[in-house]
């Protein structure tokens, strides 16, 4: 089935890099090149083939997803006394764009990625999606647990001190007004509060350029504008 997912005729050459660099990264040779080629490939420089437009976005999705459980399962399993906010705050910090970026080439990612090197905003978000799309492929390829352990034994335990990354305080708000302010537009945090008994509750929005972008929720305006930056910087990939 996955073989027809990468129309294009195979390189041995490049294949043979692949392979290489795949060992190097996850430990293991891939059983199914295929998935591996696919998952290398950004759209940018895929090609229609007989009605088919191969790319790496099915699997990157996938990847996303199969990351994000797997690191929630460890970080439950890590923190078994610390609430929902904590461990969802924790799971944001590791597999948020930066920081899957900076993962991406520390592993060699670069080296395997296909894409218009010409386009300098995918530059941006290409290693980390890449990365994602390369959990999925290893998920096809080898079974949630082998895919489970090459999460935590290669990305995660390697190159995550999770004492810095539970004290670390990321100021998303600043990257957000950063990033408005290189591309020149106006931003604006829009706060509302609502009361429940004694109980205050924030909630913040987004606004760039009149656009909304996050909206975020907090006990203090702080932490809901903090909530909503972070979600507008997934969503700008900044």
């Amino acid at each position: 089935m996955w073989n027809l997912l990468s129309l294009s005729k195979p390189n041995k050459k490049e294949d043979k890099k692949l392979i290489a660099a795949i060992k190097t990264i996850a430990g293991f040779a891939p059983s199914n090149l295929a998935l591996y080629r696919l998952a290398t490939l950004h759209s940018s420089k895929s090609k229609d083939i007989e009605g088919f437009r191969e790319s790496n976005e099915r699997l990157e999705y996938l990847g996303d997803a199969i990351l994000g459980a797997t690191v929630a399962d460890y970080l439950f399993k890590k923190y078994p006394f610390k609430d929902e906010g904590f461990l969802t705050e924790i799971r944001s910090r590791i597999v948020n764009r930066e920081s899957l970026n900076n993962l991406a080439r520390k592993i060699g990612i670069g080296v395997i990625v296909q894409y218009d090197n010409r386009n300098t905003q995918l530059q941006k978000v290409i290693l980390g999606n890449t990365l994602e799309a390369l959990v999925g492929a290893i998920y096809l390829d080898k079974g949630y647990l082998r895919c489970k352990k090459f999460v935590i034994d290669k990305l995660i335990q390697p190159y995550f001190n999770l004492e810095v990354v539970v004290n670390s305080e990321t100021n998303h708000k600043s990257r957000v007004i950063e990033w408005a302010q290189r591309n020149a537009k106006e931003i604006k945090f829009e706060i509302n509060e609502t009361r429940h008994g004694r109980q205050r509750e924030f909630s913040a929005q987004v606004l760039i350029g009149g656009e909304a972008y996050g909206v975020g929720y907090g006990h203090t305006k702080k932490k809901a504008e903090q909530d909503a930056a972070e979600k507008t910087c997934v969503t700008l990939g900044v």
